[in-house]
Order: C-alpha cells, then structure tokens, then sequence
C-alpha cells in the first residue's frame, strides 16, 4: 500500500489523521462517523458548536450536504475554486451537528493541493479539515510540529508539502459574500 491509500484506509475505519493542504496541515477524518469527528474535536480542544470545514476534490463530492441549485444560486463560490478558499454555505437540513456546529450552513472547500484532492478522491467523499494545532495555537507546517502538538491520538500522519502562504483558509459568507476569516 502506499501512503495515500494507508491514510485512506485510517479514515474508513474511524480514524483520524493529519495531511498537507495548499495552507497548513489538516487534522482529517471521515464526515459522516460521528465518533471520528468527536475524537478530533477532542485532540484539537474546539467546542462541536463552532462546526467544521469540509474539503473536497470537486464541488459534486459536496452534494451531500450542500444542495446542488445552492451552487447555481452563489456562481462567486464555484468560480473560486479549486483553491484556498472556503465558503459558508446553507447547508440540508439533515447536516449533522457536529458538522455544522451551531449554525445552519456548512464551510466548504474544493482544494487546490494535489495530496489532499487525491486523498478525496480516493476516499470518494468530503474529509473533515481542520487546521493541525490545538486550538488557539499556530496551525502545524511540518511533521515535527504535528507530533509536538499531538503526540498521541493520530492514526495516521500522511506527508507531504503545503502551499507557501502558511496561512489557514480564507472564509466568507456565501450569501453575503463578506470575509469570516
């Protein structure tokens, strides 16, 4: 097995891993395993009702949480990506909790990082993403800073470069366009 497949292979059994994105480091996981998802909230120290991002290797993958004609309403969302940046978007209304926090909408992002989008592809659905630190702290740019922060609790570490801003995600509101982060 190489390393994508191993790390696709912690995800479809529970497990929780990290991986490099076009920003930062990502803690990741399987969206739809609530225990996954809680077990990473727990490493990283973040409340479930501040939801969390989705990342995907297209905008399809994202179906299942985000209505297709919500694409077609908000064209600034496709047209941004794939890339660096993610998007609150209304979310159906059967989007876990603990995915969306406390809110009705869900962040969302295609990326722009070939490791990442091929882990999603290969996954064949979104992955939970989430910058690699606890929270509060500055987001892990390397291997080192990963295991420093967590130096247990991850099942898998997939290695890789990340983009060269080193610099989390821009968020913005889809309806209003207006810039969260």
């Amino acid at each position: 097995m190489n390393t994508l497949e191993l790390a696709t292979a912690q995800l479809r059994i529970g497990g929780v891993i990290a991986y490099p994105t076009e920003t930062v480091y990502g803690l990741g996981c399987d969206p739809d395993n609530q225990d996954s998802v809680m077990r990473l909230l727990a490493l990283k120290r973040r409340p479930v009702e501040k939801g969390l991002i989705l990342i995907a290797a297209s905008q399809q993958q994202l179906y299942r949480y985000i209505d297709a004609e919500k694409f077609a309403e908000y064209p600034h969302v496709s047209a941004s990506w794939p890339g660096p940046n993610t998007w609150l978007m209304p979310c159906k209304p059967d989007t876990p909790t603990w995915l969306r926090g406390q809110y009705n909408t869900l962040a969302v992002r295609v990326i722009d990082h070939i490791i990442a989008s091929q882990l999603c592809d290969l996954f064949g659905k979104p992955i939970v993403s989430t910058s690699a630190n606890i929270a509060d702290q500055t987001p892990a740019l390397d291997i080192a800073t990963i295991k420093k922060q967590f130096p247990e609790g991850l099942d898998y570490i997939l290695e890789g470069p990340t983009g060269e801003s080193g610099r989390v995600s821009i968020i913005r509101d889809a309806v209003t366009q207006k810039q969260i982060r």
